[in-house]
């Protein structure tokens, strides 16, 4: 697997994982620590495995609590999958990481403030362009289209 391969399937994970275990992707990724790089380093093995296999390693590596964080429940229209909001956190991470080690950049992003915007399915965020999605986050905030 290529990086972008490796990320995007760390991304879709971290996203399979929050939304099983409800917590918010920020707190995931400090519930995973030094596991995110493992997730990215071996991605290229753990996508051999069912993903439901994978995130119940994790969890149970990690000892993820269930949190009550549920923005696919309480969403009033067709939430995205798992794989496509994975999609969408890859091209975030690789427009707007100036890390060295793309791990870096999987934790900045993730524990910034556009992730919990983006995973509001309710707003149009999810759905902007990529270019927009990485001016917001260079910019600290959403701007005016």
């Amino acid at each position: 697997m290529n990086s972008d391969n490796k990320l995007f399937y760390a991304c879709s994970l971290i996203e399979y994982i929050g939304r099983v275990t409800k917590n918010k992707r920020s707190d995931l990724i400090g519930f995973l620590g030094d596991d995110v790089r493992r997730i990215y380093s071996h991605a290229d093995v753990f996508h051999c495995e069912p993903i439901e296999k994978v995130a119940d390693d994790f969890i149970e590596r990690n000892s993820i609590t269930q949190g009550d964080y549920d923005n696919v429940g309480t969403e009033r229209y067709e939430v995205p999958g798992y794989w496509d909001v994975g999609k969408v956190f890859e091209r975030l991470i690789e427009d707007v990481s100036d890390e060295p080690d793309m791990v870096d950049g999987i934790r900045k992003v993730y524990s910034s403030w556009i992730a919990d915007r983006i995973l509001n399915f309710n707003s149009d965020l999810y759905y902007q362009p990529r270019t927009y999605l990485a001016e917001c986050y260079r910019t600290g905030e959403v701007i005016d289209a």
